[in-house]
């Protein structure tokens, strides 16, 4: 390949300066799910410790519990009053009890409320750090504001992946050794994937 000439040598400036600065903005989303890549395949390695449970008892006004369930003043009345965090996966009814149910990353809680009285029980769990960097990798339970960090960051890290290839064209002492390490690299992840049983 021919090294470029004089109107040539912008847009490799260009990609390499998008290539940099790309690289320094999705510095910290990279070390994140590269680390929480090890951490998932290993989970019982780093995800030791039993989850902190807290139960909890109370009431909450009839009113809320008649004819028609008030669901959005029935969980905010608890999420207020016991600190609960995520968001409302399930707000079951039947015409003896609530169950509600909080799920986040890392974290869920769960109530039964009874109609007749308003009494009710609830059991919150929040797991270790480690379990909380795992479910953001995989995006359970985090809401879509996370999910399109990560759609945001896979694009990204494809971007900054196929710039460094472009960018390797232009390096002519680098370009056979780099291309045959990326060859090598890609038959060592065929023969992982032809292994997977």
């Amino acid at each position: 390949m021919s090294e470029p000439g004089k109107g040539g040598r912008r847009l490799p400036q260009w990609i390499r300066w998008l290539h940099i600065y790309g690289s320094m903005l999705g510095l910290c989303a990279t070390l994140l799910f590269a680390v929480t890549g090890l951490t998932l395949n290993h989970a019982e390695w780093f995800e030791s410790g039993e989850p902190a449970v807290r139960s909890l008892t109370g009431a909450l006004d009839k009113a809320l519990l008649g004819a028609t369930v008030d669901k959005l003043a029935v969980a905010e009345t608890l999420r207020e009053r016991h600190g609960l965090k995520g968001k409302v996966s399930e707000f079951a009814i039947d015409d003896a009890q609530c169950l509600v149910v909080w799920k986040g990353p890392a974290y869920s809680a769960d109530a039964t409320i009874e109609r007749g009285d308003g009494s009710y029980q609830l059991e919150e769990s929040r797991r270790p750090v480690m379990a909380l960097l795992d479910d953001l990798h995989k995006g359970r339970d985090c809401g879509p504001i996370w999910s399109f960090v990560i759609d945001a960051s896979a694009v990204a890290l494809t971007f900054l992946s196929m710039t460094g290839l472009w960018l390797l064209f232009y390096l002519k002492k680098k370009r056979r050794t780099g291309l045959v390490v990326a060859l090598v690299g890609t038959v060592l992840l065929l023969l992982g994937f032809a292994a997977v049983p």
